[in-house]
């Protein structure tokens, strides 16, 4: 019976060629998108799992409120693991992370440095926190003693060679020697320590031993024993405020109580976040390594499902469209005895194929542009064969979509009443016209919802990049590790100044893009005890060029000059900070403020500038108060260059950091770059929005195309007629046109305030954004209108231009 189902399904597929392909490869669109869509999903899902113990390591993190700011701290104080490790029975292990960024390491013996992009201080507890085995060396020892290190596989290899690295000696930064303990394996590039390649011994840090718990600085994280619930760990956690917290502190700000601290409106809060929630759902300062977003996978989820959804909307619809040319076969196999349930199991069968065949191909399709999708999606991903769970969900996915798409079309045909087509009464009811227009509404309203998500993310992005962020980002390049050219930094800025494409240059650690970042809590000369007059700052060490080099404004003082000596215990603040202070810019200047709370003898800082406001960080988070002061240390040097050849230019400057220091490796980026990959992830899901978006309307103008094509050929006679009475080609394309636009102008009504609504919740992620205008609503619905009547028109004018003789003659 079986092998006569199939026989018929392949008969009646085969007579409607353009149907098939119509489904077939709608189908495969659908689902190559989905197949792709879930691949990065599961990879997004699958952040930290990889440790055996996940599910019970948790990081601590800090919500603080203090000196007019409130910031979200991915970092805690150092006594915090072992406060974690004393109070609660429910930790069975503590473990932090001190992270040092990039790291010029060499061998002993040689002058030639090489650079690592990620180092960290770790205690020893880390092998056991996240069961991390040594490919070389003893983990009893490992990490144990001060001024040792282990290194990643790859590091091991690049340095020494595998098997000869234990027991080598590297300098790190031209200034501590460290030895070689043991080599790791490298961490897969869904972990948060992916990039991570040098793991110096805590041991050796000095500040790690100190117990400060006014100073956030290390990632903590615990793993809890078996039975616990991270939940009762919670309350008592907001009480280290008071036992810990508040007593550290009173050296600073002697007699001040828990009680006094939250009355001036500030707070501390300690929490807690799963090991694997952190890379979805934390975005707090400090983060160990960069994550994305829960919203985007909840958007990108949506996206696969309406792919998917369309595809087999547009099955449903040509199946139903269609049923007129079955009604006949089904009358007459209903007569001759064929019961319903074997017409239904008949029905499910065709679509049964046309669905694995679509599968077939969109697993054909995702292959061929896996390698793409993972250079927008920024990934490494494979299609996992030899994982059987893949296999079974895809034949399962297959099933599935096959038994959703072909239901409503063969319960819909097996209902047929044979009387009544056989005698060609049924008429239009047959079609199922209402039920194809509410799929036409519901595609349409899918694609307009998904064309306005792509106009919204396109213009916030165009807004990121045009507005102006208070300091110049075009032509300035950082040149990092300036700091290895030692007595020579100074002479090597001003040779490079010299250059005729330089307008300027600067040496500082910290710049208006991803960088070094330092806080510090100052307090008016009067009142430097007192918490409420406390202001929590941003400090960056600059030199006398920064703020001309970085084009920054001054709207009240004056910049850094070498002719004020005095200018050495000078600090230049922004707009935020003068809003924390209180007062305007100019009752500003002049004030004077400490570091040093709690000391004897204070070292104070006179305010003689204030800039305004700058951004430098992502337009998520509001300005923060800053301020400048000068510094004689610098990491990195900013050189502002002239439009013109910017590789004659590194080049030129590539010389001259040779000649001052020779064997130091010359790394350097350019500050727009920066700037733009700290929107990467709003860019992918950009690029991603267009595609996916292309693709729906693909989907549904397939669908639309098809029904249309029906929709003429079944007014073949109406048309005809029409003609003979005198109607144009423009009239009779303008009605046949006008039924669709109309379903269409339906599902635009629906999914403009959907839209708005959904782009308006992704914007609140952004503390300068962008408003959801009305023109953005209306050129989606301009725009869906366009491609409706695009699709449909080449079907109406087709069927228009027929010769009427021709037209009435056909049966």
């Amino acid at each position: 019976m079986l092998k006569n189902y199939l026989k018929i399904a392949w008969r009646s597929l085969r007579k409607q060629p353009f149907f098939t392909f119509l489904n077939t490869f709608g189908l495969a669109i659908g689902m190559a998108g989905g197949l792709l869509i879930a691949l990065y999903i599961h990879d997004e899902l699958s952040y930290d799992t990889m440790f055996p113990d996940a599910d019970r390591i948790h990081r601590v993190n800090a919500d603080i409120k203090f000196g007019g700011e409130d910031r979200k701290f991915a970092v805690t104080p150092a006594p915090m693991a072992e406060a974690m490790d004393n109070d609660f029975s429910e930790v069975e292990l503590a473990t932090r992370f001190r992270t040092r960024g990039s790291m010029l390491i060499r061998k002993s013996g040689t002058e030639v440095n090489v650079k690592e992009l990620q180092s960290t201080f770790v205690d020893s507890t880390f092998f056991e926190m996240f069961d991390v085995a040594l490919l070389v060396g003893d983990v009893k020892t490992a990490l144990r003693s001060p001024n040792t290190l282990i290194l990643t596989k790859s590091a091991a290899e690049k340095h020494f060679g595998l098997q000869d690295a234990l027991g080598q000696n590297l300098l790190l930064n031209n200034t501590e020697t460290y030895t070689v303990t043991g080599v790791i394996d490298d961490f897969p590039k869904n972990s948060f320590l992916r990039d991570h390649t040098i793991f110096m011994a805590m041991a050796g840090y000095d500040d790690s031993r100190v117990v400060n718990w006014g100073s956030n600085n290390y990632q903590t994280y615990i793993k809890l024993i078996p039975s616990a619930d991270i939940k009762n760990l919670q309350v008592p956690l907001r009480g280290f405020l008071g036992k810990y917290v508040i007593p550290g502190v009173q050296q600073f700000m002697p007699g001040i109580t828990e009680e006094q601290f939250k009355a001036a409106g500030n707070h501390l809060i300690y929490s807690t976040i799963p090991l694997t929630d952190i890379h979805l759902k934390s975005d707090r300062v400090a983060e160990i390594s960069g994550n994305n977003n829960i919203k985007s996978i909840y958007i990108l989820s949506f996206i696969a499902i309406f792919l998917i959804v369309l595809a087999s909307v547009n099955f449903m619809n040509l199946s139903t469209a269609h049923s007129l040319r079955r009604a006949k076969e089904v009358g007459i196999r209903k007569t001759l005895g064929s019961n319903r349930s074997a017409l239904i199991r008949q029905f499910l069968i065709e679509s049964g194929l046309v669905s694995f065949g679509s599968l077939l191909v969109a697993f054909v399709l995702a292959i061929l542009v896996l390698p793409y999708f993972n250079i927008l999606a920024d990934k490494d991903i494979s299609m996992p064969f030899a994982n059987p769970f893949f296999w079974l969900i895809l034949l399962v996915s297959g099933f599935v979509l096959a038994l959703f798409s072909g239901s409503y079309p063969a319960f819909f045909i097996s209902k047929f009443v044979p009387v009544k087509v056989l005698k060609g009464t049924a008429g239009n009811s047959l079609g199922g016209g209402g039920i194809r227009n509410g799929l036409v509404i519901f595609q349409f309203a899918i694609s307009v919802f998904l064309i306005i998500g792509t106009l919204v993310v396109y213009q916030q992005l165009q807004y990121i990049q045009n507005k102006d962020l208070g300091f110049s980002k075009d032509q300035v390049l950082i040149v990092n590790d300036v700091f290895t050219a030692g007595n020579q930094v100074a002479s090597f800025k001003e040779e490079v100044k010299k250059l005729g494409f330089v307008n300027n240059a600067t040496l500082s650690s910290f710049f208006p893009t991803p960088s070094g970042r330092s806080d510090s809590v100052f307090a008016p000369e009067e009142g430097a005890t007192d918490q409420e007059n406390a202001v929590s700052m941003q400090t960056w060490e600059v030199d006398h060029d920064y703020v001309s080099t970085m084009d920054f404004e001054i709207i009240a003082g004056r910049d850094f000059d070498r002719a004020f000596k005095n200018d050495s215990t000078s600090i230049i603040i922004n707009e935020s900070a003068v809003a924390t202070i209180g007062g305007s810019p100019q009752d500003a200047i002049g004030k004077r403020f400490t570091k040093d709370l709690g000391s004897e003898n204070p070292k104070y800082f006179t305010i003689i500038g204030v800039v305004k406001n700058f951004h430098f960080s992502p337009f998520r988070e509001e300005i923060e108060a800053l301020s400048l002061h000068l510094s004689g240390w610098a990491s990195s040097m900013a050189v502002k260059l002239e439009t013109g050849n910017f590789s004659n230019a590194i080049a030129s400057i590539e010389g001259i950091w040779n000649k001052v220091a020779p064997g130091q490796p010359f790394d350097y980026y350019f500050m727009e770059d920066s700037f733009n990959d700290t929107y990467k992830s709003e860019q992918r899901l950009g690029r991603i929005f267009i595609i996916f978006t292309t693709l729906s309307i693909l989907i549904a103008c397939l669908g639309l195309f098809g029904l249309a094509a029906f929709n003429a050929e079944k007014r073949t006679k109406e048309i005809g007629v029409r003609k003979v009475l005198g109607a144009s080609v423009g009239q009779i394309s303008y009605r046949l046109t006008m039924d669709f636009i109309k379903l269409v102008g339906v599902g635009i009504l629906i999914s403009l305030p959907i839209g708005w609504y959904a782009m308006e919740q992704w914007l609140q992620d952004f503390s300068y954004r962008i408003e959801v205008s009305w023109w953005i609503l209306a050129f989606a619905a301009s725009l869906a209108v366009g491609i409706a009547i695009v699709t449909v028109s080449y079907q109406s004018i087709k069927a228009a231009v027929v010769n009427p003789i021709k037209s009435l003659r056909t049966e």
